[in-house]
């Protein structure tokens, strides 16, 4: 009954301060969603670049970058959605193993479960008390929680992960577009450029705060991956002279 009822139930403990949650708690959807808009910016502005480093002919770089940006984001949601439940089919594989041991051999879990107390610097006394305990209340949500460490904060969500990655990379990707729309035909490359940059730079301060983490080594990672992606492509452009 409780290998059941403890796959539902938060396993995480509740948190003294409510309204602001750890941030470890973001991983999941903001991991995706900074690669979906990074991967929007550098991909469909590198394509734009690269076309129009190749023919100055304003429409084969929209169609270009049109067609970059609904075949990156079908991709980036489909590759998020098929790699995320990979991660997912693996948890719950754990989980059932999990399942079964505790069916077959609870004493032996029990006694592992004490282990992992002790690792982390529980008396021995102390440890086999709360595995003990921990046992009798739900053995399964014990395991998976301090033996696999899953909670339900950090579960694989592939839909989740999907939305996010496609929908950040298609709103992402429109602004190199509109940049190379709005460019007058000569100029798309340094309009493109300087556009795609600053995005760069304000997705990189925006990941960086979400995550709370340093934002000047998080804006030169995201800027300098970009502009070297850029000037690989633009160098392929200018070199054969064919769309890339």
């Amino acid at each position: 009954m409780n290998q059941h009822r403890s796959t539902n139930q938060d396993m995480s403990a509740p948190s003294a301060h409510p309204d602001d949650p750890h941030y470890m708690h973001r991983t999941g959807w903001l991991r995706a969603a900074v690669l979906g808009a990074n991967d929007g910016i550098i991909s469909v502005a590198s394509l734009i670049i690269g076309v129009a480093a190749a023919t100055p002919e304003h429409g084969a770089v929209m169609v270009a970058g049109i067609a970059a940006l609904i075949a990156g984001a079908m991709s980036m949601a489909a590759g998020e959605y098929i790699s995320v439940s990979s991660q997912a089919d693996s948890e719950q594989a754990d989980i059932r193993r999990e399942q079964e041991a505790l069916a077959a051999t609870p004493a032996d879990e029990e006694l592992e479960l004490a282990a992992i107390y002790r690792d982390r610097g529980l008396s021995a006394e102390t440890a086999a008390a709360v595995a003990r305990e921990l046992t009798a209340l739900d053995p399964l949500a014990a395991h998976v929680r301090d033996e696999l460490g899953l909670s339900e904060h950090l579960a694989a969500r592939p839909l989740q992960a999907a939305l996010a990655s496609g929908a950040t990379f298609s709103s992402a990707a429109a602004v190199p577009l509109i940049a190379a729309w709005l460019a007058p035909a000569g100029a798309i490359i340094p309009i493109v450029v300087v556009v795609s940059i600053f995005s760069l730079m304000v997705l990189g301060a925006a990941g960086a705060k979400a995550g709370a983490a340093p934002m000047i080594p998080a804006m030169l990672r995201v800027v300098g991956w970009g502009v070297f992606a850029m000037a690989m492509t633009a160098a392929v452009g200018w070199m054969f002279g064919v769309s890339v």
